[in-house]
């Protein structure tokens, strides 16, 4: 396979923006960047939202100017942003906010996976996707970075772990999408990369002993969750995380409080993104825009449409 010269010149290096929905600090994103930095192969953009935006979707602004400031990153070029993933993908490609189009759009790394239905709740492949529609090649990348734990493994790892911990571990999962990375740079310097997609890559928590790639395709699972009732913001604990502190401190005494609590996982049995993600495989899923029904229900409206239209017809006369 064709490898890229690290003897290039800087102009002559491709160039990939990274952004993310976890923020400009998550240690997935200064990970990757630090990583991609160490190869003196890429020029390297960043422009990622100011705070964390997990499970925003591909919600954009639009009735707000976005508020855009340079920032320091060692070995890029970097501007957070107080939108939401999918602006920073938008503005990170639009040739204004920075010279040029990137080469690629990198969205990640996300500290969690992002498979099955969960993927239209995830705001690290709506930035990918928001490149895509622009028509810039782009990857998203999550790390499984809680799977396989019960949680009371979760409740002390997360006790153990600081953000130096976080960092090093993203970094291995960093070094883990080199190779993939750069194939993908070579095979759009030769023009033969396809366009019609973004791929969503997942990393397995158990780096070290992975199976290797898997190319999959989106599944169904997702998380069981529902909601409960509780009394203040604090007792929400994390699951209020997406609520500022100016949001939750205004909240009336008349206000009802809810918050969403975990009540399962609903996985498939086929072979599907999670299904191979938790058994060890790093997931290649090339994945759309377009939304289509899970089950074909084509004849079923072909029959029964034109029934409605007939009643309709009735009620008129």
């Amino acid at each position: 396979m064709e490898k890229l010269d690290s003897s290039n010149s800087f102009e002559q290096r491709p160039t990939i923006l990274i952004t993310n929905d976890d923020g400009i600090e998550a240690p997935g994103l200064k990970a990757l960047v630090s990583v991609l930095v160490s190869t003196h192969q890429f020029n390297l953009l960043v422009c990622a939202p100011q705070r964390e935006m997990s499970a925003v979707g591909h919600s954009i602004t639009w009735r707000r100017p976005l508020s855009v400031k340079q920032v320091d990153m060692h070995g890029a070029t970097a501007f957070v942003v107080s939108g939401t993933p999918a602006d920073c993908a938008s503005l990170g490609v639009s040739s204004v906010l920075f010279p040029s189009v990137p080469d690629l759009v990198i969205s990640g790394i996300n500290q969690g996976s992002n498979c099955g239905y969960h993927i239209v709740y995830s705001g690290t492949a709506a930035a990918a996707r928001e490149a895509f529609l622009n028509g810039v090649p782009a990857v998203s990348i999550s790390y499984d970075y809680y799977g396989g734990l019960n949680s009371e493994q979760l409740e002390k790892m997360l006790r153990r772990l600081d953000a130096k911990a976080k960092t090093q571990d993203h970094a291995s999962a960093a070094k883990t999408c080199l190779p993939i990375i750069s194939a993908i740079l070579v095979e759009i310097k030769n023009q033969a990369y396809p366009q019609g997609f973004f791929l969503n890559i997942d990393l397995p928590r158990d780096l070290a002993n992975h199976k290797g790639y898997k190319l999959t395709k989106q599944g169904k699972s997702m998380l069981k969750i529902g909601w409960r009732q509780i009394t203040s913001s604090v007792q929400g604990g994390k699951s209020l995380s997406t609520v500022s502190e100016t949001d939750a401190s205004s909240i009336s005494q008349e206000n009802l409080l809810f918050c969403r609590e975990l009540r399962g996982f609903k996985v498939d049995n086929d072979e599907s993104d999670q299904k191979c993600l938790q058994e060890g495989y790093i997931t290649i899923t090339p994945l759309g825009a377009l939304t289509h029904p899970d089950n074909d229900c084509q004849a079923y409206f072909k029959d029964w449409l034109p029934k409605v239209a007939q009643q309709m017809r009735y009620r008129d006369d």
